[in-house]
């Protein structure tokens, strides 16, 4: 069963043992979680597993599921950066209609031709809920109302600088907003400067020139900024993100040029859209990448965040190491 992220609050999930999120919408897909499927089973336990790990330990973990005795706890299955491979697993949870065990799926982007979609799409006791990216004045319209709500005057500029800084990621301008909340008690008005001191806005821009001149493949100036900047273990899964993010956005205008599209016109009208400032280097990154390197590329950021999060201590040589790797690869 289909249904959109705005019908949500209109739906009992209670009534389905399964449910697929899809997209590249972290942050929307992070709220609805919380907020519409965990706060409203809050009798329910939550564990959360990578698709890795349910494939490592397939048995086990079914096992665990299927023979659970009266007294166990209720749970909230969550399984993260979910494929085609976790399929199997579903539809033997659903098979045996096991009791107080709600299964929700977390996706990337989901082709049509995906079994996991075509299987959530057409079960009736599951729900496949698709995410799109925000648009630039859904981000500004979230900032802006949280000042309003807050009473702080603001300005419209300053409005569009944290949203460009939070690299039109939702769940990294959630993150900063809370900051400046708490950061505002007892106080009455904010200025740029305070925003950039109490947040990470100010090293996200850092962040945001590191991945645009590894993307396109400016080894000298990619090296430059590593040098330059006082990076830390905390920034890494930010720079996985980011890098993540424009690698995505190299992927879609790469297919509208190979599919006809004039390169110039196809940066023009991308949604959100992109700054005049930066066209240049995007229209770079995209001469850099053939489509299916850009795919191979978004699969092994997925990977480096994953280990980047299992590895703290060497999360920074693995990071930079992959990001001078990507850099000085030679076109073909």
């Amino acid at each position: 069963m289909i249904i959109k992220t705005y019908e949500i609050n209109k739906l009992n999930t209670k009534k389905f043992n399964a449910i697929l999120l899809y997209g590249d919408n972290e942050g929307l897909k992070n709220q609805i979680i919380n907020e519409n499927l965990i706060n409203t089973n809050k009798d329910h336990k939550v564990e959360k597993y990578d698709e890795v790990e349910i494939l490592n330990n397939y048995e086990v973990i079914l096992s665990s599921l299927l023979n659970k005795s009266f007294f166990d706890e209720k749970k909230i299955i969550i399984i993260t950066r979910a494929t085609d491979k976790i399929l199997k697993f579903t539809e033997e949870v659903l098979l045996k209609e096991i009791k107080d065990i709600i299964l929700i799926i977390n996706s990337k982007s989901l082709e049509k031709k995906s079994k996991l979609r075509n299987f959530f799409e057409k079960e009736k006791n599951a729900i496949c809920i698709p995410f799109y990216e925000d648009e630039i004045n859904t981000l500004n319209s979230i900032a802006k109302n949280f000042f309003k709500k807050l009473n702080i005057p603001i300005s419209t500029e300053t409005i569009n600088i944290i949203t460009e800084r939070s690299n039109g990621d939702r769940q990294n301008l959630n993150n900063e907003l809370e900051k400046i909340q708490n950061y505002l008690i007892g106080k009455s008005k904010i200025s740029l400067e305070e925003i950039n001191t109490i947040t990470n806005l100010a090293e996200n821009y850092s962040i945001k020139e590191l991945a645009d001149n590894c993307l396109s493949k400016n080894i000298k100036k990619t090296v430059k900024i590593l040098n330059e900047n006082n990076f830390s273990h905390e920034d890494c899964v930010q720079i996985a993100r980011t890098l993540l993010s424009k690698s995505k956005r190299v992927l879609k205008l790469k297919s509208e040029c190979e599919s006809g599209k004039n390169i110039d016109e196809a940066i023009s009208e991308f949604k959100p859209p992109i700054f005049w400032k930066d066209k240049p280097i995007v229209k770079n990154q995209i001469l850099s990448w053939k489509k299916n390197e850009a795919e191979n590329l978004i699969s092994k950021i997925g990977d480096i965040e994953l280990l980047v999060k299992k590895n703290t201590i060497n999360s920074l040589n693995i990071v930079s190491d992959f990001i001078l790797n990507t850099s000085s690869e030679i076109n073909n």
